[in-house]
């Protein structure tokens, strides 16, 4: 504040010097309408005068530099740091305070009025600033230095108002965000309240990061901006970027570009975002990139910010995206080992195989714990894997449930009643999943063609068999939401649509944890067919996307049809495991109609389970749907379940089938079917 103070005292000598001025010429100094209208004397006066400016301005003086303020002392002051920061010339620092002075000292607003000839206008103009300063109005040096591309206005520190005026009656006016960071606020611009904060500053762990940050700051020095970090599903691009700028002794500001593509201001929000890291001495780190793709103008304005800016993102870097060109890095993804470290300094110890099978960034992670300590003080409890797998999944994005249908599991591997062989190959997809980042990152046993780290299999059986059901269980040993593709919102009549859709969806999917299930997947993933006319042509160029998209996709899904036969050949290469669901026998049976009636419903005494289990070869859905049937039977008769109430739920299961209820089958109970 010394030095700040010390240098509106000179503004304050300046003025006074000029006032004095203006009063030993101005015989109408003492009139109480004075500046409200020009008399025939004034008129006279002006057109008298020297030229540009009536006013007899102070001999023009020598600017002083910092050394004439306190040198060391001066250094540490905010103001010397904004003349450092902003690039600013001795001649833009005392612009800044001449204009500053009304927001600091209520005298001045009057004495400008007074040297304004005009008591209506308090700021200071630019031909009176200029005077101030003893630069002629006419010097194209001194008036660039208020032009849109001079560091005053170019950073924020200076607003020239009124542009309708002639360029010397245009008045000067400070942000009160200038003002207040000079004054030691170091709130920020409240219009950035949702679209900025400072990084938290807690360095990713050396098994994560590694040497990037070291070589990032090496470039920043050089200055190398901008920079652009593309990172994959999950990955630590911004963590990076702060890291590299604190190599570089700067703090990080976080700037949401998701937030910031909506808003009609954007471009200012940019503006004054990096005029926010220039006072703070700070960089910029922007993600995701790919939010601006339709808004170029703000992207461009963003590059062209003069503090170090780390742009971050997935998608590949274009050249129209902006003049300048950045310095491209490719982060990389986070191995199993490295994500177990993450979460080691997130919570301060390890975290169960479920847990870490999750594809989060340290921030998601972060906010994965908080969640979890939350949960943990609601049940009274500490925080274990329950309390993680809940905070973990609800850092899932709603994108993908605007096309897809989400199911939170219900059902465990009790639930499934299946043959030893399908449980062993469904455990056997479980754990695919959940190693995958070791096997496919760690050991890259799928390297070259650009190969995602997806996992992927098709269930394969009658209808009614459990392939809904084994998904749904697999999400939930995984800890996951298990969405179910609605394809009335993929399958699209016009060319091209359907692909844009699923290619909705398979975006969408990367960046959520979860397991994704097409549902009647032959459908969409049918065969391709000999070319006769322009519909085959367009539906095996269908075909072949979902193929090319199968390979990149780094997701967990699950192909799910009772027509295996129609599915193209070319997809069982790109699947991992081909899942087969047959009908159940008769003890797998028995145990279907033993779940499905529940723990709750009351039986009646003459229920044969074992008859049905025996006489009626049905599906596993086509029991439960019977014995639902059953159960509203019961409950409308207001007693227990008895066998004519299943035996008539039988029977009008076979003719949803389409099939006869014979007495040979029925045997007994047969009267019931009518």
């Amino acid at each position: 504040m010394e030095y700040l103070l010390g240098r509106l005292a000179r503004v304050e000598a300046r003025v006074r010097r000029a006032v004095a001025a203006r009063r030993a010429v101005d015989p109408e100094a003492d009139d109480p309408f004075r500046g409200l209208y020009l008399s025939d004397e004034a008129v006279q006066r002006i057109l008298d005068g020297p030229g540009a400016d009536s006013v007899p301005w102070p001999e023009p003086v020598d600017l002083p530099g910092p050394d004439a303020y306190g040198g060391a002392e001066a250094e540490e002051s905010r103001l010397y740091g904004v003349q450092q920061g902003f690039g600013l010339l001795e001649l833009d620092t005392e612009l800044l305070l001449i204009a500053l002075a009304p927001d600091l000292d209520r005298r001045f607003e009057q004495l400008y009025g007074y040297l304004n000839d005009d008591v209506t206008r308090r700021r200071p103009t630019v031909g009176l600033a200029l005077g101030l300063c003893g630069v002629p109005a006419v010097s194209a040096a001194a008036r660039a230095r208020l032009a849109p591309e001079g560091p005053l206005l170019r950073g924020g520190l200076l607003i020239v108002e009124e542009a309708e005026r002639p360029f010397l009656g245009r008045s000067l006016r400070v942000p009160d965000r200038v003002a207040g960071h000079l004054l030691g606020d170091d709130a920020a611009d409240p219009a950035l309240m949702d679209v900025l904060r400072w990084a938290d500053g807690k360095p990713l762990p050396e098994a994560v990061a590694g040497d990037l940050p070291a070589r990032l700051g090496r470039a920043l020095v050089n200055a190398s901006s901008p920079v652009y970090l593309r990172e994959p599903a999950g990955g630590a691009a911004r963590e990076l970027a702060a890291d590299a700028l604190a190599a570089t002794g700067r703090g990080a500001l976080l700037l949401d570009l998701g937030r910031l593509a909506g808003r009609t201001d954007a471009a200012a929000l940019v503006a004054a975002a990096g005029r926010e890291a220039a006072l703070g001495g700070a960089g910029l780190v922007a993600g995701p990139v790919e939010a601006l793709r339709e808004h170029l103008g703000v992207l461009r304005e963003l590059t062209g910010l003069r503090v170090p800016v780390l742009l971050t993102g997935q998608a590949g870097w274009d050249p129209e995206w902006s003049d300048r060109t950045p310095l491209l890095v490719e982060t990389g993804r986070i191995g199993a080992a490295a994500r177990a470290e993450l979460w080691r300094s997130v919570l301060g110890g390890g975290v169960g195989p479920s847990v870490a099978a999750f594809v989060l960034t340290p921030g998601q992670m972060r906010r994965a714990a908080k969640a979890a300590r939350q949960q943990a003080l609601l049940a009274g409890g500490t925080v274990g894997e329950p309390e993680l797998l809940r905070g973990a999944r609800a850092q899932n994005t709603s994108g993908l449930e605007r096309l897809a249908r989400r199911i939170r599991p219900s059902v465990g591997w009790d639930d499934l009643v299946l043959p030893p062989a399908v449980l062993g190959q469904l455990h056997e997809l479980a754990a695919r999943a959940r190693h995958r980042d070791r096997v496919l990152g760690d050991w890259g046993m799928r390297p070259g063609g650009g190969r995602g780290r997806g996992v992927m299999a098709l269930f394969a059986g009658d209808s009614g068999t459990g392939k809904t059901m084994s998904a749904e269980v697999i999400a939930g040993e995984l800890g996951l939401d298990l969405y179910t593709v609605d394809l009335a919102t993929v399958v699209d009549k016009y060319v091209g649509e359907t692909e844009k859709n699923l290619e909705r969806i398979f975006t969408e999917a990367a960046g959520v944890n979860g397991v994704l299930l097409f549902d009647e997947a032959d459908a969409v993933f049918g065969k391709r067919s000999e070319v006769k006319d322009a519909h085959d042509r367009y539906a095996n160029v269908e075909s072949a996307y979902l193929l090319q998209r199968m390979e990149t996709f780094d997701g967990l899904a699950v192909l799910a049809t009772n027509l295996r036969a129609n599915l193209d050949e070319a997809f069982t290469r790109r699947l991992d495991l081909v899942v087969d669901f047959p009908l159940p026998d008769e003890a797998q049976r028995l145990a279907l109609w033993d779940r499905a009636l529940g723990r709750v419903l009351p039986r009646g005494d003459d229920l044969d389970l074992p008859f049905c289990a025996r006489a009626f070869d049905l599906a596993g859905g086509d029991i439960r749907s019977a014995a639902v049937t059953a159960a509203y039977l019961s409950a409308a008769a207001s007693r227990p379940l008895t066998m004519p109430d299943l035996v008539t739920a039988i029977s009008r299961e076979y003719r949803k089938l389409g099939r006869l209820c014979l007495a040979s089958e029925f045997g007994p109970w047969h009267p019931w079917t009518r």
